[in-house]
């Protein structure tokens, strides 16, 4: 796909969010949407022979280039993400955004909200994303999530976190998301469940809600993603990743994201690879639907 800046006639934009200014740890994400579109013409095809369906026959997308922000003022930048995103939402296009650090499904999910009011998140990753600030200030890749709970945007009663496997600084951390009305799964317990079992575990979960998914591409082991800023091992393949997200073709999904491409530490370009892989997926998910009658 070429880059179109229509919102006319499509069923779902892709589109970059180009921001790291939240990273804790290992900066460069702002040039994962630029890496994942180079690779794109090798791991993005329009057939998906498992799900049967030829996305572009099914149904109409675009890729509509990068949302704006303002280097160096994170409020500021959430605001034109917020702004331009909604625009979005509100013509019933889903969106799926390339990150950027993890921060940048904040203003997404407030878009999201003003037009379809709390939604349900599944949410991929090694991080749990659900502290209250970092060094005293309210925003960085890590608050998402306690951030979206505590604004409404999201029904915490239906939604799940999968994957998680961070080091935590003391017990009470992994009790933030708990707090918040989060169910995790973490990747220990993961490791010892079916897929089908997963997929069962997320679809009961979300019980029919509109759903945000959003996917850390730290969910996958540094084996199989090395260029992401905070890679923790122990995840997952890519293989198991694309097995889950085929299994949520019944999902009510108004907008996906993934996030955390870093390049820069990636010589081999297979963290984009992959990236752009699990994006024919989420496009493949959206045709599936419209095959079927349910989008």
């Amino acid at each position: 796909m070429q880059n179109i800046r229509t919102l006319d006639d499509i069923d779902f934009a892709v589109l970059g969010i180009p921001f790291d200014t939240c990273a804790t740890y290992r900066a460069g994400a702002r040039f994962g949407p630029a890496s994942i579109r180079e690779m794109s013409s090798l791991a993005a095809k329009p057939y998906h022979p498992e799900l049967e369906v030829d996305i572009f026959a099914q149904c109409s997308g675009v890729d509509y280039g990068d949302i704006g922000s303002v280097p160096g003022y994170v409020e500021e930048s959430f605001d034109v993400m917020q702004k331009e995103m909604k625009e979005i939402f509100a013509r019933g296009i889903i969106p799926i955004a390339m990150g950027g650090d993890h921060s940048v499904t904040l203003p997404e999910l407030r878009a999201c909200s003003e037009v379809y009011g709390p939604v349900a998140l599944v949410h991929f990753d090694a991080h749990y994303d659900t502290i209250s600030e970092y060094f005293g200030k309210p925003y960085s890749h890590g608050t998402p999530f306690y951030h979206a709970a505590m604004e409404g945007l999201v029904d915490t009663a239906h939604s799940i976190q999968l994957g998680i496997r961070e080091g935590l600084y003391g017990a009470e951390d992994a009790e933030n998301s708990a707090k918040l009305g989060y169910q995790s799964i973490t990747a220990a317990q993961m490791h010892e469940m079916s897929g089908e079992d997963v997929i069962r575990c997320i679809c009961a979960r979300t019980e029919g809600k509109k759903v945000f998914l959003t996917f850390d591409i730290d969910f996958l082991d540094p084996a199989f993603a090395p260029g992401t800023g905070t890679p923790v091992p122990g995840g997952f393949s890519t293989w198991e990743a694309l097995k889950i997200l085929r299994g949520l073709k019944e999902l009510d999904i108004v907008g996906y994201d993934i996030v955390e491409v870093a390049p820069a530490f990636d010589g081999s370009g297979i963290t984009s690879i992959a990236a752009a892989g699990i994006i024919q997926e989420f496009m493949s998910l959206i045709a599936w639907r419209k095959k079927h009658g349910k989008l």
